[in-house]
């Protein structure tokens, strides 16, 4: 269990499954580049667990018969695809609306680090009516390198005036907690996130959260 005894400076989540579900939006754009390319529609099961593992990932997913070359010719339409209908059923998990104003009216702030791209994460934040309360927005292009690499999270710790020991990064993929903890964070598995098809408990997180709800009484106790 993380050590609630004194509360952090600020809170750092993944974007897509950790802050967001970002799913239904992105399974419907996958659904029309697939319909573009003439192969039958992707199974929404199959891919929504790899959505934290990126775009390539995905189209992996949902083209198994494709080798390397065809899906990263694919992954610039997926994305334009993605990018015209980036908000229209993407919203923050149940339950984090309310946790986001416990957070800032505790005066404590909180940020973003995901491998998403800037051209797509400022948009969606905006559409999400997120980005002006947002101390720390990181993207997977902001830096030349990106989780695991803890250098991202760091860098969110410094636009929010903090030390990383004094933050906690909660992500629903095992880049998220290998990024956070060699950033010197605290580190939180969101368990209802997407996981990859992992166990996060064998993540080595500081603490498994098995929900928005569990995140919200942890951080009320801290």
């Amino acid at each position: 269990m993380i050590d609630a005894a004194a509360a952090p400076r600020a809170v750092l989540f993944d974007l897509d499954g950790t802050l967001v579900d970002s799913s239904a939006d992105l399974i419907r754009a996958l659904g029309t580049l697939c319909a573009e390319i003439g192969e039958p529609p992707p199974d929404p099961h199959t891919v929504r667990p790899r959505i934290s593992a990126g775009s390539r990932a995905m189209l992996r997913s949902a083209l198994p018969r494709f080798d390397g070359e065809r899906i990263d010719a694919l992954v610039p339409r997926f994305l334009e695809i993605y990018a015209a209908a980036l908000a229209v059923e993407t919203e923050p998990f149940p339950g984090m609306p309310m946790l986001l104003e416990s957070i800032e009216a505790r005066g404590i702030a909180w940020g973003v680090v995901t491998n998403k791209p800037a051209a797509l994460t400022h948009p969606l934040m905006e559409q999400l009516g997120l980005a002006a309360r947002c101390a720390a927005l990181v993207c997977g292009d902001t830096l030349p390198v990106r989780k695991p690499d803890p250098e991202p999270v760091r860098h969110a710790c410094r636009l929010a005036g903090i030390e990383p020991s004094t933050a906690w990064f909660v992500g629903d993929d095992p880049r998220d907690i290998d990024a956070g903890r060699g950033a010197g964070t605290r580190t939180v598995a969101a368990a209802w996130g997407y996981l990859d098809g992992g166990d996060p408990h064998s993540w080595g997180a500081d603490w498994v959260a098995p929900s928005v709800a569990a995140l919200h009484a942890a951080l009320a106790g801290a």
